[in-house]
């Protein structure tokens, strides 16, 4: 798990660590609050530098999609969407609102980080095994390097976790910690 380079244009993506999503019931509390600070140590190391930070978030499904694993009433609060507050929106940050998996899937993000000349990705944020996972792999296929900040990223389901961590990621790109992702990136800066 090390990091071998930080490209000149990279931009943060950090998925689903919405205010919404972390109400929900369950989970790790601690290591989630781990896992926040992580990614806001990201997105001030990038916003620091004048490189781009998207803040992903999830509502709704996909168009012609049924629910089944929810309940068919869920009506999400108005702030359902809205970045947790360590990780409050920037001016120059990219917002994304997404009804699929990806962060690309359906929405701008793309053409957005094609604008601001990124070439790497590095990922963070729930659910490590679906949207940071299919994140990944999307952005893997549209030919970035993808860079995994691992600790700065959690599942519900430990073993899917471990699975994408250990098994998935090292096949679409690099694995590092928060801290060897920021020591790589002050010394290329």
């Amino acid at each position: 798990m090390t990091l071998s380079t930080v490209d000149a244009k990279p931009a943060l993506i950090v998925v689903d660590l919405q205010k919404g999503i972390l109400a929900m019931p369950g989970g790790d509390t601690d290591g989630l609050k781990q896992v926040i600070q992580h990614a806001a140590d990201l997105a001030a190391a990038f916003r620091s530098r004048g490189l781009p930070v998207a803040l992903v978030s999830i509502l709704g499904d996909a168009p012609g999609r049924t629910e089944v694993n929810g309940p068919a009433d869920f009506i999400p609060q108005p702030d359902f969407a809205d970045p947790v507050d360590e990780l409050a929106p920037q001016l120059g940050d990219i917002r994304v609102i997404r009804q699929r998996w990806s962060a690309f899937g359906g929405t701008t993000l793309h053409d957005d980080l094609q604008k601001a000349g990124v070439t790497q990705v590095v990922l963070a944020g729930v659910a490590t095994s679906i949207g940071v996972e299919s994140s990944a792999r999307v952005a893997h296929e549209h030919g970035y390097h993808v860079v995994l900040a691992t600790d700065a990223m959690t599942d519900m389901n430990p073993d899917a976790h471990h699975n994408s961590i250990h098994n998935i990621f090292p096949r679409l790109g690099e694995t590092a910690t928060t801290t060897q992702i920021l020591d790589k990136l002050q010394r290329t800066r």
